[in-house]
């Protein structure tokens, strides 16, 4: 796979040695690997069951229903015919729930493409791509915003915490969570994960590296392995790099993104950790406790309250940030580089969040 064009710098517009860019520089493996993810997935030898012009005819429709227009234009030029084959159509429904209502996903939707005709492997590329595209978008957003360019930002209401599936038995019987928690939970997919005995030798070494030989999500992912490489690696770079923002701000991104999606595993993992680093499980707690349909930026510190405003309305479908966001952050002190690390925790969580709701759901462990 050859390395391409930073296409988000392009989109953005972002000028070399601009402070933005030497931001962007500073976190280059977010920036490489958000560009790999990108090659994998629209890569001009993609053929066979998932083939090129169906995977950029949905991500050009996806990037259309988060507003993103010149990533839907850029997608759209790429794209030899326009049309969108009938045996698609499932593809592009479901394309269309992860985009707007991923908490809605069931086991009998993954169920309907299979019996559509798609494979495993094309069915979690699929949730990857729809999954990408709107981490893509939130990212060019926040990027555009960081630019300095005014963009739409819907009608000023304050995003608010999400519905999430409130069923009390997993689909193979165990107890579900149906509130939001830090506790540890388990997850279980809705397609079989891979076995560890059929990938290659050298396929379960980069499965090792990244310590995922014994996770059934991660297998799962595994259907596409370039792909779950790359993600890994951007993930890494987005939060395991030093200066910045703070980790536990970044968590708290996390976790404010995975309440505007309700994605309760998700939201487990990161306001435990959110709270490990900050040593404010009060202040964590008041937020994953937020009831659907209530803001979510509310009885925090100034600082958090403005970190948590910008996340969830980056996290709305399509997402609306505004300059006024922003400048109330920079008025609080936070620098370019901190900035940037808040768009890219929280947008990456666009895509985790789609992958864990639509691909399985959590489950408590047993006593």
């Amino acid at each position: 796979m050859t390395q391409s064009t930073d296409l988000l710098q392009q989109l953005a517009e972002i000028a070399t040695d601009s402070p933005l860019d030497a931001a962007r520089q500073q976190r280059d493996a977010a920036t490489k690997h958000t560009q790999g993810s990108y090659d994998v997935l629209f890569h001009a030898s993609a053929s066979g069951e998932f083939p090129l012009a169906a995977r950029l005819a949905i991500a050009r429709q996806v990037a259309h229903w988060h507003e993103e227009i010149p990533l839907a234009e850029h997608y759209a030029s790429r794209l030899a015919n326009s049309s969108l084959a009938d045996k698609w159509l499932p593809a592009l429904a479901h394309a269309e729930r992860l985009t707007f209502t991923p908490a809605a996903a069931t086991p009998e939707h993954l169920h309907a493409l299979e019996q559509a005709g798609l494979c495993r492997e094309t069915i979690v590329t699929l949730s990857q791509l729809v999954g990408f595209v709107s981490f893509q978008s939130r990212l060019l957003r926040g990027l555009r915003l960081l630019n300095g360019e005014g963009v739409p930002a819907g009608n000023g209401e304050p995003t608010v915490a999400g519905g999430w599936n409130s069923a009390s038995l997993t689909v193979s019987g165990k107890l579900a969570q149906v509130a939001f928690t830090r506790d540890e939970l388990g997850w279980e997919p809705w397609l079989a994960s891979k076995p560890l005995a059929e990938f290659n030798a050298v396929e379960q070494a980069t499965l090792a590296k990244f310590g995922h030989s014994d996770s059934d999500y991660f297998r799962l992912l595994g259907r596409n392995l370039p792909l779950l490489e790359q993600r890994t690696l951007a993930d890494k770079g987005i939060f395991y790099t030093s200066g910045g923002l703070p980790r536990k701000e970044r968590e708290l991104a996390a976790t404010a993104a995975s309440k505007v999606n309700g994605c309760i595993f998700c939201a487990s993992v990161h306001a435990r950790k959110a709270v490990q680093l900050s040593k404010q499980p009060d202040e964590v707690d008041r937020l994953i406790a937020t009831d659907p349909g209530k803001t979510l930026a509310e009885a925090q510190s100034p600082r958090w309250l403005a970190l948590i405003d910008l996340a969830a309305s980056l996290s709305a479908t399509p997402p609306v940030p505004t300059l006024a966001q922003l400048d109330t952050l920079r008025g609080l002190g936070l620098s370019e580089i901190e900035l940037l690390d808040l768009v890219q925790s929280t947008a990456f969580f666009a895509w985790a969040n789609r992958l864990m709701l639509t691909l399985g759901e959590p489950f408590i462990y047993a006593e």
